[in-house]
């Protein structure tokens, strides 16, 4: 039977099949002869060994779409990133940071903002014009009201979705309300799992139907900068692009040129001061970083 990895905790991995149910599973000893290592997120072939009891040998992973780092995930489709528009207060620094980190990874964001209910119009329109050039969806969504969430719900639909998101902003809230309003059975699931009896310490897949899954992942506060040099920094953000082709030089870094089209956007309010002043602070980053390996 094939299936996908929900969860691997201590040698067992937990297969979830569709119209079946979780089977607990451990790996065949071929794949660490071949040092394969099967992920939370890996499509799987397995066999029986305890039908009653719903107990298995994985003996084939498929082929995977892709599998990121951090999180050590495979099959990952998209990201969610969450964060709260009051209380705390969004971390726009670390929002592009992360935006930056899944983009290298080959995912599309969306921007899922939490407590639209206790947040004005205004600051939503703020945040909503500081990521209108990002080429990301972003959401207004409130899990104490449950407003917004049929929009969430439909752009995770039939897919594999990363969360990602600081702690404190309601990242669980969210995927519960998600759970509630598309539980499937999964049996004994919680007890085998321990959902719910600590905080996200690994990466598991909820199921929320037959086809789409949700990943939970460990709260972050920072994330040290990305493997990348600092000339290629620019091309991270979209709505530079509109305006590169008015800077005088061809390799302009978009800070201390002069006759830069990206600092004349800037200036006319077409390019967020946030988003920018985001992208000089990690050019400095990266520029320290290349000056510490010499």
């Amino acid at each position: 039977m094939q299936g996908k990895i929900i969860k691997g905790i201590a040698g067992f991995y937990y297969v979830h099949i569709a119209g079946k149910g979780i089977y607990e599973c451990k790996a065949k000893g071929i794949f660490r002869k071949d040092n394969i290592k099967p992920l939370v997120g890996d499509n799987v072939e397995i066999e029986i060994t305890d039908a009653a009891n719903k107990k298995g040998n994985i003996v084939d992973i498929l082929p995977r779409k892709n599998s990121l780092i951090r999180p050590a995930v495979a099959n990952i489709d998209q990201a969610l990133l969450i964060f709260a528009m009051t209380k705390p207060e969004p971390n726009y620094n670390l929002l592009d940071r992360f935006l930056i980190m899944m983009e290298q990874q080959g995912l599309n964001c969306i921007i899922c903002f939490n407590k639209r209910d206790i947040a004005t119009k205004e600051e939503r329109e703020q945040i909503r014009k500081i990521y209108q050039d990002s080429n990301c969806q972003v959401l207004f969504v409130s899990a104490m009201k449950k407003e917004g969430l049929d929009e969430l719900q439909r752009v995770l639909e039939e897919k594999t979705t990363a969360v990602a998101g600081p702690s404190g902003v309601g990242k669980s809230s969210i995927i519960n309300c998600l759970q509630k309003e598309k539980r499937m059975e999964t049996g004994a699931i919680s007890e085998k799992i321990e959902r719910g009896k600590h905080t996200t310490r690994h990466s598991e897949l909820i199921t929320m139907n037959e086809n789409t899954y949700i990943m939970d992942t460990p709260g972050f506060s920072s994330l040290s900068l990305f493997d990348i040099e600092k000339e290629a920094l620019k091309t991270y953000y979209p709505e530079f692009s509109a305006y590169d082709d008015k800077c005088k030089f061809l390799t302009c870094a978009h800070i201390n040129e002069p006759v830069c089209g990206v600092k004349e956007a800037l200036q006319e309010g077409k390019i967020h001061k946030v988003r920018y002043e985001n992208y000089v602070a990690f050019y400095e980053e990266l520029k320290e970083k290349e000056k510490r390996k010499y």
